[in-house]
Parts: structure tokens; sequence; C-alpha cells
């Protein structure tokens, strides 16, 4: 009974740990959109989904929107190429969010994840229109 109690306090305490794993694997997110978008239309839910998220928003070329989020001393930027038919977040660089091997704070996924759902919300609001 005595081991049994052992092993099983011993897989809590692992589960707990695993838990409260501060890292995990980089989210790319790759969306492609309905027929009907223009470019401009995926652009413009970008930029109003970033802004709307406090993410620094800045036009690197056609079809290249950079993008950067900080949180107190914690900073994430993300390369999201973009046409009429869909678009990519992709992991750029980011300064104490814990990045390695391809890992990060898992705290850059739920900023990206947040971003990517703002983006599809703004597009069904542009179609409605």
């Amino acid at each position: 009974m005595k081991k049994i109690c052992k092993w099983l306090t011993a897989f809590v305490v692992v589960g707990a740990l695993a838990g409260c794993a501060r890292t995990a694997p980089i989210d790319n997110i790759q969306t492609s959109v309905g027929a009907g978008y223009s470019e401009t239309q995926v652009k413009n839910a970008i930029f109003k989904a970033g802004v709307e998220r406090e993410w620094i928003m800045n036009e690197a070329g056609r079809g290249v929107i950079k993008a950067r989020q900080q949180s107190r001393d914690h900073v994430a930027e993300v390369r999201i190429n973009y046409s009429a038919s869909g678009y990519t977040i992709t992991y750029d660089n980011s300064l104490n969010m814990q990045a390695s091997g391809g890992k990060i704070h898992r705290n850059y996924n739920r900023w990206v994840n947040n971003l990517n759902k703002d983006i599809q919300v703004n597009l069904s609001a542009s179609a409605i229109k």
C-alpha cells in the first residue's frame, strides 16, 4: 500500500510540474481566407486586429507586415505574410521569452492566437459590409 501511495504521489508531482511548464512549441499560424476578399481587405483586417491587441504594426513591403508585441520587459516580433487568399504569422524574434530549440514562453502563443482570432473576426465583419 505504501508503494502505491509513493508512486501515486510521484505521478501527481510530475503532472503538476508539467502543467506549470512555462514554455511551449512555437505556434506558426497559416490561415486561408475564403474567396471574395481582396489583398487590401486582408491587410486592413490584420492592421486593425494588431492595433486592437496593442501590437506595433509596420508594413515591410508588399504583402508583408512586421508586428511587435511588448509586455513589460518581454518582446515578441512576428512576420505576417498576406495575400487575398490567406496569411501566415511566423515567429521572427523575441526578448526575454525563453526562446530556445523551437520553444518559447507560452504567453507568445496566446498573443499570436489572439491576434489570429481577431484577424478572422475582422475579415468576417468586412464581408458583411
